[in-house]
């Protein structure tokens, strides 16, 4: 399956993404699409031999519970409306608690790393032969960039890949980012990453910008792609040609003259090492072996490990996965809701994580309720930080968006009369057992407008 040159496509730039040449392909965020329609732009795309794949990132197959069947039903639907040749997914958990520690269920709002360890081996493979039997098309899994490491990790990370591919045959989506990610935060040698995965495996490639505070690289998808993530890119390439490469934007969109250029500078990387041929001469530094080496500070690369010993797989058994919600729960825990960091992790870092997490829960919820923002003016981030650090979400970014917008309420805020009667009919209007009928909304409009007088 040859995809080619592609791009994310996001709502926002869904002109931009339609006017560009050469684009083969796309990748849409599978929960921003509906089962059972799609937005003008991909109807319009696919009308034109564009091939659109589906990129979910709700499932949490990492996750101590096997994934939800009802998630499941509808990725396997948006990849039949769509008439896609795979779906992608990410190694990763999203929730934590419930049933098996009896306690809250908590949602990360993003993608955190499982730890490279049998046990999580185990549990991850069943979960992933769950999705595959539900879904309609192949699927295939994408490596995630980490601020944080687990401690007591078995497997490096090409290791943990290749266990994966041998025991359940899925398709990997390497995101040369996330290796670059890992690279800068956790010392981690792409090139080894790279030697030791099976890159016959690989389905596709993501590209993406980042940017680097205080030693630490945040992967934002809202900065230009750097030289190190392109070398990286280049890498890859000196061992295989891989099926297709995209472009990942998620916020603060360029003009597009700029995704143009990046574009370019992708198509001029895999050329360049394609005419380099396989001698892997594309990193910062090379090995005895000749082998090209990207050199962490502090962190002198090894060769790669001998591949550890597996224990023999198996169905992931109960208590595999009581002992992940354990530990997945703890994690978040420490992570959203302020309890005791877990034992082994670097108390900075999860720091770090933390910061970020409500960081990009406030972003997002700005998004989905853009009135907030509005109505809360320069106070909006401020207030939704201070929230965020005592209300762990649990059910979502709309549901978090009515709880802040409750909680602020309850306090009396904000202290401006109009603010709050405009925050109490928002709030109003979407927490009621249903909307509020046309008539009832022109009053209310009417009543803004003569207080407004």
């Amino acid at each position: 399956m040859e995809l080619g040159i592609g791009i994310g496509w996001r709502p926002e730039i869904a002109d931009a993404v339609e006017a560009l040449p050469g684009i083969d392909w796309v990748e849409a965020v599978a929960e921003n699409l509906c089962t059972d329609h799609l937005p003008d732009s991909l109807v319009r795309l696919r009308a034109r031999g564009v091939t659109v794949v589906p990129h979910g990132v709700s499932l949490g197959l990492g996750g101590a519970d096997r994934p939800d069947p009802g998630r499941l039903a509808d990725l396997a639907a948006r990849a039949t409306l769509l008439g896609t040749p795979l779906v992608t997914e990410h190694i990763a958990f999203v929730r934590a608690g419930g049933t098996r520690t009896a306690s809250p269920g908590l949602e990360a709002g993003h993608l955190l790393p499982v730890p490279r360890t049998w046990d999580a081996l185990d549990v991850l493979c069943e979960n992933v032969r769950i999705a595959q039997d539900s879904l309609p098309v192949p699927l295939a899994l994408e490596n995630i960039a980490a601020l944080i490491a687990w401690p007591g990790e078995e497997l490096t990370e090409g290791q943990f890949l290749a266990e994966l591919v041998a025991r359940t045959g899925v398709r990997l989506l390497i995101d040369v980012a996330n290796l670059h990610t890992n690279h800068v935060n956790r010392g981690e040698d792409p090139a080894r990453a790279l030697d030791e995965l099976p890159v016959e495996a690989i389905a596709y490639v993501h590209v993406a910008g980042g940017i680097e505070k205080d030693g630490v690289w945040h992967d934002t998808h809202a900065h230009p792609v750097t030289r190190p993530v392109l070398d990286v890119l280049a890498e890859l390439r000196a061992r295989v040609d891989p099926p297709g490469v995209l472009l990942e934007r998620d916020d603060a969109f360029p003009p597009a003259q700029e995704l143009a250029g990046e574009l370019t500078a992708i198509r001029a990387t895999l050329d360049a090492a394609r005419k380099k041929g396989p001698g892997r001469g594309q990193g910062a530094g090379t090995s005895g072996d000749g082998v090209a080496r990207i050199e962490p500070a502090g962190h002198p690369t090894a060769p790669p490990a001998a591949h550890p010993t597996a224990p023999s797989p198996g169905p992931a058994t109960d208590a595999a996965r009581d002992r992940a919600a354990v530990a997945q729960t703890a994690l978040l825990s420490a992570l959203v809701a302020g309890t005791p960091a877990p034992e082994g992790f670097d108390h900075r870092r999860l720091g770090v994580q933390s910061r970020a997490l409500a960081a990009k829960r406030a972003d997002v919820v700005a998004k989905v309720a853009p009135e907030l923002p509005e109505i809360l003016g320069d106070g909006y981030r401020r207030a939704f930080l201070a929230y965020a650090r005592t209300r762990p979400m649990a059910a979502g970014y709309r549901r978090d968006a009515l709880d802040f917008a409750e909680q602020l309420l309850i306090a009396g805020r904000p202290t401006d009369d109009a603010a709050r009667r405009r925050l109490t009919t928002w709030w109003r209007d979407r927490a009621a057992a249903r909307p509020p009928r046309r008539t009832t909304r022109l009053v209310r409009a009417a009543r803004a407008a003569l207080v407004g007088r």
